[in-house]
Protein backbone atom coordinates (compact mmCIF):
# COMPACT_ATOMS: atom_id res chain seq x y z
CA UNK A 1 0.00 0.00 0.00
CA UNK A 2 1.34 3.41 -0.94
CA UNK A 3 1.50 5.96 1.85
CA UNK A 4 1.83 9.71 1.30
CA UNK A 5 4.00 11.60 3.80
CA UNK A 6 3.81 15.39 3.99
CA UNK A 7 7.10 16.68 5.36
CA UNK A 8 8.20 20.20 6.21
CA UNK A 9 11.75 21.48 6.48
CA UNK A 10 11.23 24.69 8.52
CA UNK A 11 14.86 25.78 8.13
CA UNK A 12 16.29 24.06 5.05
CA UNK A 13 19.85 25.15 5.86
CA UNK A 14 19.64 23.13 9.10
CA UNK A 15 18.05 20.07 7.45
CA UNK A 16 21.21 18.02 7.82
CA UNK A 17 21.81 14.74 9.60
CA UNK A 18 24.53 14.24 12.17
CA UNK A 19 26.81 12.44 9.69
CA UNK A 20 27.72 14.58 6.65
CA UNK A 21 28.29 11.40 4.62
CA UNK A 22 24.55 10.68 4.89
CA UNK A 23 23.04 14.16 5.06
CA UNK A 24 21.11 16.22 2.60
CA UNK A 25 23.38 18.49 0.58
CA UNK A 26 20.47 20.23 -1.16
CA UNK A 27 19.52 23.86 -0.89
CA UNK A 28 16.36 24.08 -3.02
CA UNK A 29 13.00 22.30 -3.01
CA UNK A 30 13.68 20.29 -6.17
CA UNK A 31 17.09 19.14 -4.95
CA UNK A 32 15.72 18.07 -1.54
CA UNK A 33 12.98 16.12 -3.34
CA UNK A 34 15.50 14.44 -5.66
CA UNK A 35 17.77 13.40 -2.78
CA UNK A 36 14.91 11.99 -0.71
CA UNK A 37 13.50 10.18 -3.73
CA UNK A 38 16.90 8.57 -4.38
CA UNK A 39 17.10 7.53 -0.70
CA UNK A 40 13.75 5.74 -1.04
CA UNK A 41 14.30 4.23 -4.50
CA UNK A 42 17.90 3.03 -4.30
CA UNK A 43 20.07 1.29 -1.68
CA UNK A 44 22.83 3.92 -1.93
CA UNK A 45 22.06 5.81 1.31
CA UNK A 46 21.59 2.55 3.22
CA UNK A 47 24.90 1.20 1.87
CA UNK A 48 26.73 4.37 2.96
CA UNK A 49 25.19 4.08 6.44
CA UNK A 50 25.96 0.36 6.62
CA UNK A 51 29.62 1.05 5.81
CA UNK A 52 29.83 3.27 8.92
CA UNK A 53 28.75 0.46 11.25
CA UNK A 54 31.25 -1.48 13.39
CA UNK A 55 29.96 -4.79 12.03
CA UNK A 56 28.45 -4.05 8.60
CA UNK A 57 27.92 -7.76 7.88
CA UNK A 58 25.66 -8.01 10.94
CA UNK A 59 23.26 -5.27 9.76
CA UNK A 60 19.75 -6.51 9.03
CA UNK A 61 19.40 -6.39 5.23
CA UNK A 62 15.70 -5.54 5.69
CA UNK A 63 16.79 -2.05 6.75
CA UNK A 64 17.95 -1.52 3.17
CA UNK A 65 14.55 -2.13 1.57
CA UNK A 66 13.79 0.16 -1.35
CA UNK A 67 10.75 1.28 -3.31
CA UNK A 68 11.74 1.80 -6.97
CA UNK A 69 8.38 3.50 -7.61
CA UNK A 70 8.66 6.06 -4.78
CA UNK A 71 8.08 9.67 -5.75
CA UNK A 72 8.86 12.91 -3.97
CA UNK A 73 7.80 16.42 -4.90
CA UNK A 74 9.03 19.61 -3.29
CA UNK A 75 7.93 23.20 -3.12
CA UNK A 76 9.25 26.35 -1.51
CA UNK A 77 6.75 27.97 0.87
CA UNK A 78 8.18 31.22 2.21
CA UNK A 79 11.33 30.14 4.04
CA UNK A 80 10.35 26.51 4.51
CA UNK A 81 10.39 23.62 2.08
CA UNK A 82 7.48 21.21 1.89
CA UNK A 83 7.94 17.70 0.53
CA UNK A 84 5.36 15.05 -0.32
CA UNK A 85 6.75 11.53 -0.50
CA UNK A 86 4.71 8.60 -1.81
CA UNK A 87 6.15 5.19 -1.00
CA UNK A 88 5.35 1.63 -0.03
CA UNK A 89 8.19 1.56 2.53
CA UNK A 90 7.20 1.23 6.17
CA UNK A 91 6.90 4.32 8.32
CA UNK A 92 9.88 3.20 10.40
CA UNK A 93 12.13 2.92 7.34
CA UNK A 94 10.88 6.23 5.97
CA UNK A 95 11.59 8.01 9.27
CA UNK A 96 15.03 6.41 9.53
CA UNK A 97 15.96 7.70 6.07
CA UNK A 98 14.74 11.17 7.03
CA UNK A 99 16.83 11.11 10.22
CA UNK A 100 19.93 10.14 8.23
CA UNK A 101 19.27 12.92 5.73
CA UNK A 102 17.91 15.73 7.94
CA UNK A 103 18.63 14.77 11.54
CA UNK A 104 15.83 16.12 13.72
CA UNK A 105 15.32 19.19 11.55
CA UNK A 106 12.14 18.08 9.81
CA UNK A 107 8.47 17.84 10.66
CA UNK A 108 6.00 15.14 9.69
CA UNK A 109 2.85 17.11 8.86
CA UNK A 110 0.48 14.48 7.55
CA UNK A 111 0.27 10.80 6.60
CA UNK A 112 -2.39 9.56 4.18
Amino acid sequence: MTVHYSISLPDPAKARGTDPRLSFTASGADAFAEQLQAALRTPELFERWKATQDEPDDVDPGLGATDPQATVTGEQADLRINLVASTTLSGDLFKQRMRWLAGNNWELRDVR
